[in-house]
């Protein structure tokens, strides 16, 4: 079964994780702009990241065998520093309109606080104007109310539920969302938010129709392979694999192929892995062989 990650943070991540993640499935990644876990400092800061997510880790993922797609958004914690993030909302459009970016995102609440509910709402503008779908980040407390707040907002400034994915739902917030027509992503952690027995229990009682699995892995506590591992705890609980491939894999791809930026076709006929290759004289690798796969037939000039 192919399966995709919609939700991960592979720059915290080791090319050991793309290695173990090829290995089980996983044929591409969505990693929404993220924080650091301090705060940065400087609108530089924030350039130099977004220009890492659609370029070196892009390369980075593809010499591992699998395709890369980011959301870039200001996220909601970094939102309350209103000097640098009005800085950063002029970078937006900017990096909004390179390749393979398929969503605004992660952008929300955090700490509900008034300078995230304008932010949020500026990057729903923005969204709009550039025809993008939207990633949003879901408080960890006050969960119900900050998901509800943020599908009001959503609704109000006229961005269709079809177009939003209300990300880190749990059994509390995922019947409302799914009601109202949006996305329901769920962001499966060891220890904290939504475990995969839980998630599997979620899928047995409201179908796989816009429901979307993702890991949210991260330099926490937190684990690559859990799409993955909760695709197959699924299978052995009785989940129709057709549920599975859909909350695991083909829902993304109709959720985030809004944004003209993300096809299955991508991944189908991938160009062949040389590791030898170099992103700004930079490579992968640290003294192992390179991997280098012979290139497709017909890229060859081979017919069979």
């Amino acid at each position: 079964m192919k399966i995709i990650d919609p939700h991960i943070h592979m720059s915290a991540r080791t090319t050991d994780d793309y290695e173990a993640m090829a290995a089980a499935g996983v044929v591409a990644v969505i990693e929404p702009a993220f924080w650091l876990g301090q705060p940065r400092t400087s609108v530089g800061t924030f350039q130099d990241y977004f220009s890492s997510l659609v370029g070196w880790e892009r390369f980075r993922a593809a010499q591992f065998g699998i395709r890369h797609y980011c959301t870039i958004g200001l996220n909601s914690k970094e939102a309350n520093n209103v000097p640098l993030a009005e800085q950063v909302m002029e970078l937006l459009p900017l990096y909004l309109a390179k390749e393979g970016v398929v969503a605004v995102g992660e952008i929300g609440f955090d700490e509900m606080s008034s300078a995230e509910e304008r932010f949020y709402k500026a990057q729903l503008e923005l969204a709009k104007q550039v025809e993008l779908p939207v990633m949003v980040h879901t408080p960890h407390r006050n969960k119900k109310q900050g998901t509800t707040r943020s599908m009001d907002i959503a609704l109000d400034y006229g961005l269709p539920a079809h177009r939003v994915v209300i990300d880190h739902n749990n059994e509390e917030t995922v019947k409302e969302v799914l009601d109202r027509g949006f996305w329901a992503a769920f962001t499966i952690y060891p220890k904290t938010k939504m475990g995969n027995e839980r998630m599997v229990e979620v899928v047995r009682k409201y179908g796989p129709d816009r429901i979307i699995v993702d890991s949210s892995a991260d330099w926490g506590v937190s684990d690559p392979l859990a799409v993955p591992k909760t695709a197959r705890l699924m299978i052995e609980r009785g989940i129709p694999v057709e549920h599975v491939e859909a909350v695991c894999y083909r829902n993304a791809i109709l959720a985030y192929g809004q944004s003209g930026q993300f096809s299955e076709s991508d991944w189908l006929s991938p160009a062949a892995i040389d590791q030898r290759n170099l992103f700004e004289g930079n490579s992968v690798l640290r003294g192992q062989s390179p991997r280098i796969d012979e290139p497709q037939a017909e890229e060859a000039g081979i017919i069979r």
